[in-house]
């Protein structure tokens, strides 16, 4: 006898709840007689209350999984269906999946579904609409910078030489374009950051000391009246990164973070990291794909993105601040996809979470830095 089945565990079940995607079991009457943990997560209940109901207690009617499981039971094969919108009140908005649905022989009349979440795959897409969104900034940084710093120079100077001239009531004008050309200026040398295509200069970094820098930044300053909290794997690899970009990324974030709660006395904004699976992505300039293990998350309770804006939030001069110039986070996008990660925003009304998968370093073999890539 096996020594698993000598501790009376179920290798099957065992098996089913190790799988990162949702697996339930149906009987013939549409009951759910099995759940793996992922399945619990996915319908925010246990397996017990799960058994309880029928599948369409949980699956809106005349959604195509209700067809598709007849479908199977019928014809004894089984399916797939890609971007099935589930959504409901029990399980949330936008929930759209890839399904695959198989009948059980040993069990006649029931079948096993697995969802496939489409979140990952739809999140890679608008990353790379994010790429794509910063290289045109590119472009449009260097035409302003030629063509608009020159004449604001000269604009400048001819407002503080009038400046020395005028009356008293008129100098206040003249300040003015003085003050308002500066501001154009500041614009236009941020924007600058975007034409900067030389290669990223990276070397391992701790990751935790990057956000503890930040957060030592934020408290002293932006985020003085907001509490901070650290949850942390400590065990994480190094990111092969530059350490300067990566405080510029997480100190937007944080500063971000830090407008979105303004001055509510229960704000609080959640720094974390941790190991995830990751996905591979090509590093821009190389032939490597690299994997992403890697999750960077700055989470707050404000009041969340406008669901008008969330799509596009990456894109530049986008920004909800009355003063913003929308280009923040299209800096960061810009930062994160040169460094062949992946950034993406989950918000709502109750906050909102900025999620970044980023590779690790390993040595090569002849004593040299990269990234981990296949």
């Amino acid at each position: 006898m096996s020594q698993t089945a000598v501790k009376g565990l179920n290798p099957a079940a065992i098996v089913l709840d190790t799988i990162r995607h949702p697996v339930i079991m149906v009987d013939g009457e549409g009951y759910i007689t099995f759940a793996n943990t992922e399945a619990e997560d996915f319908f925010r209940t246990s397996a017990a209350s799960l058994s309880k109901n029928t599948l369409d207690y949980y699956i809106p009617f005349g959604s195509p999984l209700i067809a598709l499981v007849e479908q199977v039971r019928e014809r004894r094969s089984p399916y797939n269906e890609y971007r099935v919108d589930i959504s409901s009140p029990r399980l949330g908005p936008e929930r759209v999946v890839d399904l695959y649905v198989a009948p059980v022989p040993e069990l006649p009349g029931s079948v096993v579904v697995m969802f496939q979440e489409r979140s990952m795959a739809d999140k890679i897409e608008r990353q790379m609409t994010h790429r794509g969104a910063a290289r045109s900034v590119t472009g449009l940084a260097a035409m302003l910078a030629h063509e608009i710093k020159n004449p604001l120079s000269g604009i400048r100077g001819a407002a503080q030489l009038l400046e020395s001239v005028v009356s008293d009531a008129d100098r206040a004008l003249t300040q003015l374009i003085t003050e308002e050309t500066d501001r154009i200026v500041s614009l236009v040398d941020r924007m600058e950051v975007f034409s900067d295509e030389r290669p990223i200069d990276r070397t391992p970094v701790n990751i935790h000391v990057v956000l503890d820098h930040v957060k030592a930044i934020a408290t002293n300053g932006f985020a003085r009246n907001i509490r901070i909290l650290e949850d942390y794997d400590p065990s994480l690899p190094p990111v092969y990164a530059n350490r300067d970009q990566l405080i510029q990324v997480f100190l937007n974030l944080v500063k971000n973070a830090a407008e979105a709660i303004g001055n509510d006395q229960k704000g609080e904004i959640v720094l974390s990291t941790a190991f995830r699976p990751g996905i591979r992505l090509s590093v821009p300039g190389t032939q490597n794909r690299v994997s992403l293990p890697l999750e960077f998350c700055v989470r707050d309770n404000g009041s969340g993105v406008p669901p008008d804006i969330l799509p596009i939030l990456f894109d530049p001069f986008i920004t909800t601040k009355q003063n913003g110039s929308g280009l923040g986070l299209a800096l960061v996008a810009k930062i994160i996809g040169e460094h062949g990660g992946v950034i993406e925003c989950d918000s709502s009304s109750r906050g909102t979470t900025f999620r970044i998968l980023m590779p690790t370093w390993q040595q090569d073999g002849g004593g040299g830095d990269q990234a981990e890539t296949s």
